[in-house]
This record gives structure tokens, sequence and C-alpha cells, in this order.
């Protein structure tokens, strides 16, 4: 990976003010990937200028949309190679972010992308989120790219806080999946609060950030086993 070309790129696309130091951790991030990613399997995007835009931006726009604040309790749910969770804690080391995945070698690959950058802040665990023992422990829960929304609410919702949020991060169908998502949004214990238009530079489709505020506990039988929860989505 040519790293001063990825560091122009992101510093010129980049929806918020980003530091030398962030800038920096962010490239470590993208190097290891560059180096790792084919061995792992993690990622299809190859070039500088996908890996800025596509992992980076994107996830970015978690801040410039305001949607964590400072000191906040995270767990980014199917964390896959660590996007947002990677850039989420390299942007702000306040925050606590647990990078959840089921695959023991993407755990591991945030995991070692954590511990090069200095993210001291990070936690990779490897289980399935419907069995990973958390109940309300989290001020957010984030998702990128895992599943349909009505399967994601299941999946996190019985994480959150009451008070906090889940916020999906969506392509273009994002406003479809939600509206198909209202009844297990609902009895999961939340509503939707607000639903984000991103657009990425140079990318055709706009993305969707879908915000879900946790209004109430989730009932005890949910998330059901994840067999059940494919099998009949709420």
């Amino acid at each position: 990976m040519n790293t001063e070309l990825f560091k122009k790129i992101l510093s010129e696309n980049s929806p918020v003010q980003i530091s030398e130091e962030q800038l920096n951790k962010f490239a470590i991030i993208a190097e290891l990937l560059s180096v790792e990613g084919a061995k792992y399997n993690l990622t299809a995007l190859k070039t500088e200028r996908d890996v800025a835009l596509l992992h980076f931006v994107d996830s970015l726009t978690l801040f410039s949309h305001g949607l964590l604040e400072s000191g906040s309790k995270i767990i980014d749910v199917g964390c896959g190679a660590g996007f947002p969770a990677l850039v989420v804690g390299a942007f702000d080391p306040t925050l606590k972010v647990h990078a959840l995945d089921s695959t023991k070698k993407k755990v591991d690959f945030v995991s070692l992308c954590a511990e090069n950058a200095g993210l001291s802040n990070m936690t990779g665990i490897c289980a399935r989120a419907e069995e990973s023992g958390f109940r309300e422990d989290f001020d957010v829960a984030l998702s990128r790219g895992v599943a349909r929304l009505n399967v994601l609410s299941e999946l996190c919702l019985p994480l959150v806080k009451i008070g906090g949020t889940f916020v999906a991060m969506k392509g273009s169908a994002g406003e479809i999946e939600a509206e198909e998502a209202k009844r297990a949004i609902e009895i999961c214990g939340g509503e939707i609060e607000k639903i984000h238009t991103v657009k990425i530079p140079e990318v055709e489709h706009n993305h969707t950030l879908v915000v879900i505020r946790k209004i109430k506990e989730t009932p005890k039988v949910y998330p059901r086993q994840y067999s059940k929860i494919v099998k009949k989505p709420l």
C-alpha cells in the first residue's frame, strides 16, 4: 500500500477534521489490512482510494452525524475486518470499543491492528451476539453489512442500555429495511429515531445510518438462537 497516497485521499475526503496522530493510526490499520487482508480473506477492496473511502470515510460518518458521545461504551456486532470498530477506536480514545465477531481470525486481526496502532481502548471478543452473555451493557451498538435490519435488531437491541442507541450502517436500501424491521424493533424495545442519508465521495449510491433508540427493556426471550431468527424474523 502507498501510505502517503492513502493519507492524502483520506485527508481530502474525511467528513470530519482528523489530526496527524489519528491519520497515522488509520494508516497503520490500512497497511495491515493491505498486508494481511488476503491471508485472512477480510476485504475485497484493494486500492488506497477504495479502502480510504469505503472503509474509513464511511466509518467516520458516525462522527459527522454526531452519533457517538465521548466516553461511551460501544459494541460493533459482526465487526469483520474491524470497520467501524477500529476507526471509531482510533478517532476517539475515550470510547470503550468492543469488537464482536464469531470468526476468530477476524477478531485476531482486529486485535492485531489495535495493538499496532496503540488502541488501548479496544477489546476483541470471539462470540455470536446472541450467545455473548452481554445484556443491556452498551451505550451504542453498531453493525455494518452483517444482515437485514429485521434480523440485526433482535441481535443488537438486547445489548443496548435503555436510553442508548443501535446504529445500523446500511446501503441505499436502508429506509426499505427500516420499514421492514419496524415490528422487530418495537418488540425488542426500540424505536426508529432518525435515518441519515450519507453521501460517500465517488460512490454511486448513498449509504444510510438507521438510528434506533432503546426505549424499554428487551423481553427476556430475545434474542433467540440465530437459526430461529433467520428462519422466522420478527
